[in-house]
C-alpha cells in the first residue's frame, strides 16, 4: 500500500512535466522527503537566512572574478566554505574551491557534488559594484553565477542547523573555468585529474536561477581560430598576388553551404575576425573564429570533419587563383574551445528528482539543453544536470545584468534546488535512500 501511495504521489507530481521530460522511472519518494521534520527544519533555516545570502552575493559580486582571473574571488569563497562549517576545505591545483559535508555512509563511497561557477565573462577593470533598488540587486555578474555560489552556503547553513544527516557525502564546489574561453577547465580537473574523480556519483551545476528548467542535455562545441597568412604587398602595385582575405572569404562561405540537421540541433557560426595593415595593403595576415555546437557527439564530429576540408580546400584554390611568386598562402588552425556533448536521460534517478521537486513546490518543470558544466560529467556517463537557484534574472552577460532577491521567488526556486540535492544524497529517516553501493 505504501509503495502504492508514493507511485501515486509521483504520477500526481509529474503531471505537469511535458511527455518528453515523463521517461519511466521508480517513484522517488519525494512528497515523504519533504513531510520529513528535518528537511522542514531545513527550509526554515533557509527561510531565516535569506538576508545572509543576499548579503554573500553582493559580497562575492563585487570581487572581480575574469576568466583566468577567478583567485581572488576563490580564495574568498574558500574561507566562506570554511565559515560554513565544511570539512576538508581546499584549492586544488587548478583553482577551484571546495569543502566536504560528510554522510553517514561509509568513508569514501560514492557521493553528490554541487558546484556553481565562481568565473564571470567580464575583464578587468569592469565596475562590480552592486547597486540596489528595492529587491533588485544589479551588477556584471551577479545571476551568472554569483548568486549559485551564494545560494550554495545558506544551503550549507541551513543543513547543520536543522541537523539533516545524509546518507552520501556532498561536495560543495566553487569552480573555475566555466565561461567561454575557460572550456569548463575547472570541472574536466575536477573529473580527470581531481582527488573526487572516481567518488561523485551524481553532479549538479546550479547555474542561472530558473529552478523549473531542468538541463539533462549537455550542447558540445568545437571552436578554431583560423589564421590565413600570404606574402602581402601593395594594392596596387602588387596586385595580382594571392590574397589570405580572399581564402578566408571562400572558406566562410563554403562553411555555410553546409547542411545540419535540426534534430539533434546542431549549429554552427563565423564569429570573429581581423587583421591587415592598411586599406591600400595586401594582408600578410588575417584570421577568423568558428563556432559549432551539437547535443549531438556524432553530428558535431560529422560538423567539425568537415570544416576541417574547407579550410586546406580554400587555401589550395586561392593559390591556383592567383601568383604565388612571392609565396603561397597558408592556414593555421588553432583550437580555443572543445566542450564535449551528452546527456542524462529523463528516466534517471537524478532528472526524476528534480522534475518532481520542481512540480512538488508548484513550478512547471522543462527538460532542455545547454553547454555548461554539467557537459563534462555527462561526457563520462556520470549522471548530472544543470538547475537554477531561484529568483528571477536578467540581461546576463551584459553590464546591467541584475537579479529579483523577492524573499518569496527566491525561497522557491532554492528549495527546489535543496529537495533534489537532499534527495540525491538521501536522508536519514526522510524520504529517498541511495541504491546499495556498488563497485
Amino acid at each position: 500500500m505504501r509503495s502504492a501511495l508514493l507511485g501515486f504521489l509521483f504520477l500526481t507530481a509529474a503531471a505537469t512535466v511535458p511527455a518528453a521530460a515523463k521517461a519511466a522511472g521508480p517513484a522517488t519518494g519525494i512528497e515523504q522527503l519533504i513531510a520529513g521534520s528535518r528537511y522542514k527544519a531545513a527550509v526554515a533555516a533557509l527561510d531565516r537566512g535569506h538576508d545572509k545570502v543576499i548579503e554573500d552575493i553582493v559580497t562575492l559580486t563585487e570581487i572581480p572574478a575574469p576568466p583566468f582571473k577567478e583567485q581572488a574571488r576563490a580564495k574568498a569563497y574558500l574561507n566562506m566554505l570554511r565559515e560554513a562549517g565544511l570539512s576538508e576545505v581546499e584549492m586544488d591545483a587548478e583553482g577551484n574551491v571546495m569543502g566536504l559535508r560528510r554522510g553517514t555512509g561509509p568513508a569514501g563511497g560514492p557521493m553528490v557534488a554541487i558546484a556553481a561557477h565562481l568565473d564571470t565573462v567580464f575583464p578587468e577593470g569592469t565596475d562590480v559594484k552592486v547597486r540596489r533598488e528595492g529587491t533588485r540587486l544589479s551588477a556584471p555578474g551577479i545571476g551568472d553565477d554569483t548568486r549559485s555560489l551564494a545560494v550554495l552556503l545558506g544551503y550549507v547553513r541551513a543543513l547543520d542547523a536543522a541537523a539533516v544527516k545524509t546518507n552520501r557525502d556532498i561536495l560543495f564546489i566553487g569552480n573555475v573555468g566555466e565561461e567561454g574561453p575557460g572550456d569548463l577547465r575547472g570541472v574536466r580537473y575536477l573529473f580527470t585529474k581531481g582527488k573526487y574523480k572516481d567518488r561523485i556519483k551524481y553532479f549538479m551545476s546550479m547555474d542561472g536561477t530558473d529552478a523549473a528548467r531542468v538541463v539533462n542535455g549537455g550542447v558540445g562545441s568545437k571552436r578554431y581560430r583560423v589564421t590565413f597568412k600570404g606574402p602581402g604587398g601593395h594594392s596596387y602595385g602588387a596586385f595580382g598576388l594571392v590574397n589570405p582575405m580572399a581564402a578566408m572569404s571562400q572558406a566562410v562561405l563554403d562553411f555555410y553551404k553546409i547542411d545540419v540537421p535540426a534534430e539533434p540541433k546542431t549549429t554552427y557560426s563565423a564569429s570573429v575576425t581581423g587583421g591587415g595593415t592598411s586599406v591600400n595593403s595586401i594582408p600578410h595576415e588575417v584570421f577568423m573564429e568558428f563556432d559549432m555546437r551539437s547535443v549531438s557527439p556524432a553530428e558535431l564530429g560529422k560538423l567539425e570533419k568537415s570544416f576541417l576540408g574547407i579550410m586546406p580546400a580554400a587555401v589550395a584554390a586561392e593559390n591556383r587563383s592567383r601568383s604565388t611568386k612571392e609565396g603561397e598562402v597558408t592556414a593555421e588552425l588553432k583550437v580555443i574551445g572543445d566542450r564535449p556533448a551528452g546527456s542524462t536521460a529523463a528516466s534517471s534517478e537524478l532528472v526524476q528528482y528534480a522534475l518532481e521537486a520542481a512540480s512538488a513546490h508548484g513550478l512547471k518543470p522543462s527538460l532542455t539543453s545547454s553547454s555548461t558544466d554539467s557537459n563534462l560529467p555527462m561526457s563520462l556517463g556520470i549522471p548530472a544536470i544543470t538547475i537554477g537557484s531561484g529568483g528571477r534574472a536578467g540581461r546576463a552577460h551584459s553590464l546591467d545584468e541584475w537579479i529579483d532577491v523577492e524573499k518569496g521567488s527566491s525561497l522557491k526556486g532554492m528549495t527546489v534546488s535543496l529537495t533534489t540535492l537532499l534527495a540525491a544524497a538521501g536522508v536519514e529517516g526522510d524520504g529517498p535512500r541511495p541504491a546499495p553501493r556498488r563497485r
